[in-house]
């Protein structure tokens, strides 16, 4: 097969990052396919950690060739920030990383719209504030600003102005002023100057890299339960993260992908407002979060924490067609004595097997309950090695959704993982 999705299976936060390290060493290229910098891939490598927020996780992979596709949005600051920062490490990058040049710019005014429309509504989407609904906004409009563009000053300009005459009301109305064009136009052409060894053709390097048969893994952001068409709008975000949108983010066909991989954590996270059916709001909550360290790597937020919702997860494989599921953090549930798990939602005295179109807020879930483990997972290296009630746990699983539980990550190391193998093969 050409092409592996991993794609996030739940509401984001579900140790991608981590994923594609382990997978990396196995592709050629890795592309990055959605979102913007609103994400953040945590990866842990010999105890030391690197968050990620632009550039593909495979880049620690010194063999692995990067690509950041039209599908993303580009804070331009932040992706010299990480390139620099992985420099310092001693990772090079030039020569084999590189954004395509069709990917859509964050401007200054995107960040101060996404703030005053957030402080507006009292946080109640509870968005990131890095700009990427309104750069996204400005992509559908047909007025947006393109990574080729910050190459060419004078485009850069006759672009820009239209762009801030567009949102001049809009700030307005929200109380705030709008940088001025010659401000950005001297930030935004510096970077773009500071950048232009790594912007290029992404889907002609992508193309190519199929052609050749190489092995390529597309790194998904964000989750499918914030999927713009398939999450729980409109607490949402403003891209396609499920894995048809690989497709158009990184420029190729359907038939070039061979599988999905969704990412799931062994119990479910949600980071801002929007429902969430299986949330904790008790001291088992708080166990989770503690034992998990779940703040958010983008905002530093606390993480909402609650049981496993297969409903959501069932979902989940239907719109991405997983085939394979990869498991995180099942290390953490090892701090509780026995574990729920949500097999189905009932709404208006109907059992419901997937979530509804609306009133999500509503449903009660119904929950099965399942016997706990005390045993430490971090040395297990295949699932045979996991304590029996955690095995049980896996087949649940896989019953309640219908797909295959493969890789396992039972601690925050790379090396703490069960069952890895090539993504490729099978």
């Amino acid at each position: 097969m050409s092409a592996v999705v991993i794609v996030g299976a739940q509401w984001g936060d579900e140790g991608k990052g981590k994923v594609v390290d382990l997978y990396a060493p196995y592709a050629e290229l890795v592309v990055r396919y959605a979102g913007g910098a609103n994400a953040g891939h945590t990866l842990v490598v010999r105890g030391e950690k690197l968050i990620l927020h632009l550039i593909p996780s495979g880049i620690l992979h010194e063999q692995t060739k990067c690509v950041v596709g039209q599908g993303t949005v580009i804070d331009p600051a932040v992706f010299l920030d990480e390139i620099r920062a992985l420099e310092a490490r001693g990772l090079g990058t030039e020569g084999r990383l590189l954004v395509s040049q069709r990917a859509h710019v964050v401007l200054p005014h995107h960040k101060l719209i996404d703030g005053l429309r957030e402080a507006k509504s009292g946080g109640d989407i509870g968005t990131t504030k890095r700009g990427i609904g309104p750069c996204y906004e400005d992509k559908v409009a047909r007025r947006g600003i393109r990574m080729g563009d910050l190459l060419d000053s004078a485009r850069l300009r006759t672009k820009l102005e239209a762009n801030l005459e567009c949102w001049r009301p809009v700030a307005e109305d929200l109380g705030g002023t709008l940088p001025s064009a010659d401000d950005i136009v001297a930030q935004y052409g510096e970077l773009g100057q500071a950048l232009r060894a790594y912007i290029g053709d992404a889907a002609e390097v992508i193309r190519a890299s199929i052609e050749a048969k190489e092995k390529i893994l597309l790194e998904g952001a964000q989750g499918t339960m914030l999927d713009i068409d398939n999450g729980t709008y409109p607490y949402v975000t403003s891209s396609n993260a499920v894995a048809g949108g690989a497709c158009a983010g990184a420029g190729i066909g359907p038939t070039d992908i061979g599988i999905a991989i969704g990412i799931a954590k062994a119990y479910t996270t949600r980071v801002g407002g929007g429902p969430f059916p299986t949330e904790l709001e008790d001291d088992t909550g708080q166990q989770l979060r503690d034992a998990g360290a779940e703040y958010g790597s983008t905002t530093g937020r606390p993480r909402r924490c609650g049981w496993l919702d297969l409903v959501a997860l069932r979902h989940a494989v239907a719109v991405n067609g997983l085939s394979e599921l990869a498991l995180t953090k099942l290390d953490v549930l090892t701090v509780l004595p026995e574990l729920k798990v949500c097999v189905a939602y009932e709404l208006d005295g109907k059992r419901l097997a997937y979530p509804p179109y609306e009133r999500i807020e509503e449903v009660t879930p119904i929950y099965e309950t399942l016997e706990g483990w005390d045993e430490e997972l971090t040395s297990c290296r295949g699932r045979g090695d996991l304590p029996a009630a955690a095995q049980r746990y896996l087949e649940k699983i896989e019953l309640e959704v219908g797909c295959r539980v493969g890789v396992v990550s039972v601690g925050p190391d790379r090396e703490d993982t069960a069952d890895l193998q090539d993504p490729f093969v099978g």
